[in-house]
């Protein structure tokens, strides 16, 4: 498989195969996952995880730094999740180009500070390519994203409709001597 992408304490984050379609779909099929992902939709099919890996490049679009990443432990080769670090859909009416970080994590993989250390990975990934500032966003009841973006020192920026054409609970965490606006 070659050298990991990014390799933290306890994980590595690679890029997905479709090796890994059993374990995102077995994710992405349970609603406690899925209903804050996207339409809210649990996966129906393995299908569906397949496609999804088809379009994980697109997703991270040209962007180097960029990318849709299985996050896999260490310990037992168990892919826990993934993470994101790319750029994030403006709303239609809203001229923006962020770059957004994000996870999901598989319910067995939960309370384990995961997320965290994948998304303290990715901000030090965005940061040395050059980002001044990174997003997350998160639906408004979803408390344990939004724990992860306090616990990376993101600022609140309360309800927005900047990206998605929904509703979402968003964060900004600029990088080290950037000013906030």
């Amino acid at each position: 498989m070659g050298e990991p992408l990014i390799e933290t304490e306890r994980l590595i984050l690679r890029p997905y195969t479709h090796d890994d379609a059993e374990r995102l779909f077995d994710m992405m099929s349970r609603i406690e996952v899925a209903k804050w992902s996207g339409e809210g939709i649990p996966m129906q099919t393995i299908d569906e995880a397949h496609a999804r890996i088809d379009r994980m490049p697109i997703r991270a679009g040209d962007r180097p730094e960029a990318g849709v990443f299985a996050v896999e432990r260490k310990d037992n080769g168990v892919v826990a999740g993934m993470a994101v670090l790319a750029p994030i859909p403006a709303s239609k009416s809203v001229d923006r180009s962020d770059m957004e970080i994000g996870w999901h994590l598989h319910p067995d993989s939960w309370g384990h500070g995961f997320a965290t250390e994948a998304a303290t990975a990715l901000v030090a990934r965005g940061f040395a390519a050059g980002l001044t500032e990174l997003y997350a966003v998160t639906k408004p009841a979803n408390g344990p994203s939004q724990a992860v973006c306090q616990r990376l020192g993101m600022e609140d920026l309360g309800l927005r409709k900047d990206w998605y054409d929904q509703e979402l609970r968003a964060f900004c965490l600029k990088a080290p001597g950037e000013p906030v606006k």
